[in-house]
Order: C-alpha cells, then sequence, then structure tokens
C-alpha cells in the first residue's frame, strides 16, 4: 500500500506561481511511474504531467513550457511547479502513482488550485 499527500495548493492570481508536492508514504520511485492529474468541475480529470520511474517526462500540451515536474528521491517526493498560472489551471490536483509492472494506481487526496484576480 501507497499514501500519498498532496500539499501547496492554494488561490493565485493569473500569472502567479505555485508548487504543488506530493509525498509518497514509502520509497516507490524505482517501480513507480509519478505523474499529476487534474479535474475541474464538470470535467473529466486530465493528465497534466507523467514521469516515468525511466524515460521522457510527458506534459500536457496545455501546460508545456509552464509546468515542470520533478522528484527527490531522497525525500520521497515529487513536485509539481506551475508558472504563468490561468484561470483554466483552476482544479483539484491529484498526485498519482504507477505502479509499472501492473498497471495498479495510487491516488492522493487532491489540493485546491484556484486561479483569480
Amino acid at each position: 500500500q501507497v499514501q500519498l499527500v498532496e500539499s501547496g495548493g492554494g488561490l493565485v492570481q493569473p500569472g502567479g506561481s505555485l508548487r504543488l508536492s506530493c509525498a509518497a508514504s514509502r520509497s516507490i520511485f524505482s517501480a513507480y511511474a509519478m505523474g499529476w492529474y487534474r479535474q475541474a468541475p464538470g470535467k473529466q480529470r486530465e493528465l497534466v504531467a507523467r514521469m516515468p520511474s525511466g524515460g521522457s517526462t510527458l506534459y500536457a500540451d496545455s501546460v508545456k513550457g509552464r509546468f515542470t515536474i520533478s522528484r527527490d528521491n531522497a525525500k520521497n517526493t515529487v513536485y509539481l511547479q506551475m508558472n504563468s498560472l490561468k484561470p483554466e489551471d483552476a482544479a483539484v490536483y491529484f498526485c498519482n502513482a504507477q505502479r509499472e509492472i501492473s498497471g495498479y494506481d495510487y491516488w492522493g487526496q487532491g489540493t485546491q488550485v484556484t486561479v483569480s484576480s
């Protein structure tokens, strides 16, 4: 079992920045792809960024050049740096850990990001 705890959400003005953090309950990075998803009201959950244990990082077209996913293996933590935020980025952001060998997913509880002036 893996627990994921997100933090760092909040209210920010358009053009501002936030950094989300996702702390995992144990070391998982060598066998798990880590990702961030978001879900806005009335919309489906969508991929924002995904970082496999090896290989290339994937970003949604809508966030390319503005968001950066990274991780600190020593801290079992994955981050999402969000810059130049837009009102359409507002959503609940979820951390995901996917066991690569089986495809099994773990999810965090979500953190709210609001972009408004």
